[in-house]
């Protein structure tokens, strides 16, 4: 009796070391998020967000209005009651005085 209840532990015993269990899965990280970059993101919409608030009201808008909403042209000239090609100039101003802005905020902060 002893003979056989050896044989039949012996089998089970093979029957699971053959089927191993595997190691706990651990959760890995999701590669496709980089939260590195939401980080960034979410720095540069603040640093945008501050500049344009110490914009003009008319160049504050326009910016947003192109950029941030996309906008339609049309739209936007009608809007400012200017025409494309003014509206260009317009658009080059607050640009310059936004980069003005923002450079003198980070070589300030050097």
């Amino acid at each position: 009796m002893s003979a056989v209840c050896y044989n039949v532990m012996m089998e089970l015993i093979r029957g699971e070391m053959r089927h191993e269990p595997s190691a706990p899965r651990l959760d890995q990280a999701d590669d496709r998020v980089d939260l590195q970059l939401l980080l960034v993101t979410r720095q540069r919409r603040r640093q945008v967000d501050s500049i344009l608030e110490q914009l003009p009201e008319k160049d504050r808008e326009l910016l947003r209005m192109f950029f941030l909403e996309e906008c339609d042209k049309s739209e936007i000239c009608k809007h400012f009651n200017v025409g494309q090609d003014y509206l260009r100039v317009l658009l080059h101003r607050a640009k310059l005085r936004f980069r003005s802005m923002h450079s003198e905020r980070f070589s300030a902060a050097s």
